[in-house]
């Protein structure tokens, strides 16, 4: 049983995401003055915060299992500093394929120095909206892993979502550790919108 003090959380960051999203079609001139206001209320009675994706591969093991998992994921409409912390398992666009997405750990946003193990390479500084991403296997080479350490730097428009919760089989499932503040916004949603059944259902084993 939800408690009333969870769904005013929850439907606060449904009106925000929905604002969110709104603002940025009408920037685009995608939606009129009038369809922005339709649209946020329709998000908000409607809408939800948090999509299904099935991840493959071993680059995020063990946090999601070798063979994969089924993993709910919240949306997020605008990548930003503010939305998104180092330490948060993201979905993002594939850097060389637009069409696929990346399941990485966020590492570095803008401001960060980064510094090469190899002292070849010369240190440098995140620039504005950039991000730098990893695999949470370690046993994975750099082009195994597929991630920044192989194509570098990424634009922080490239992340879609935060994954918040994982099943990696019907029987060993659970909460995706993020950093303390996202894990701490995502809690009504994930209180609100888990359905482990609906997971279960959509599973690929």
């Amino acid at each position: 049983m939800v408690s009333l003090s969870t769904w005013c959380r929850y439907l606060v960051h449904k009106i925000e995401y929905s604002f969110t999203l709104g603002w940025k079609s009408y920037k685009r001139g995608q939606v009129s003055d009038r369809e922005l206001q339709d649209a946020v209320w329709k998000n908000v009675f409607q809408g939800k915060l948090t999509y299904l994706h099935w991840s493959k591969g071993e680059a995020m093991a063990p946090t999601i299992g070798e063979q994969g998992g089924t993993l709910l994921v919240r949306k997020i409409p605008s990548a930003d500093p503010g939305r998104v912390f180092v330490g948060d398992v993201i979905v993002m666009k594939d850097p060389d394929d637009s069409d696929n997405y990346l399941v990485r750990r966020l590492a570095a946003t803008e401001g960060y120095e980064m510094v090469s193990k190899d002292e070849k390479d010369e240190p440098f500084v995140l620039e504005k909206d950039q991000c730098w991403v990893l695999a949470d296997n370690e046993k994975l080479k750099p082009k195994e892993a597929k991630d920044s350490r192989l194509f570098g730097p990424v634009p922080m428009t490239g992340i879609v979502g935060r994954v918040i919760y994982c099943l990696r089989t019907a029987v060993d499932h659970g909460p995706v550790q993020n950093s303390h503040y996202s894990m701490r916004k995502d809690s009504p949603v994930l209180e609100v919108e888990l359905d482990v059944d609906d997971m279960v259902k959509n599973h690929k084993s």
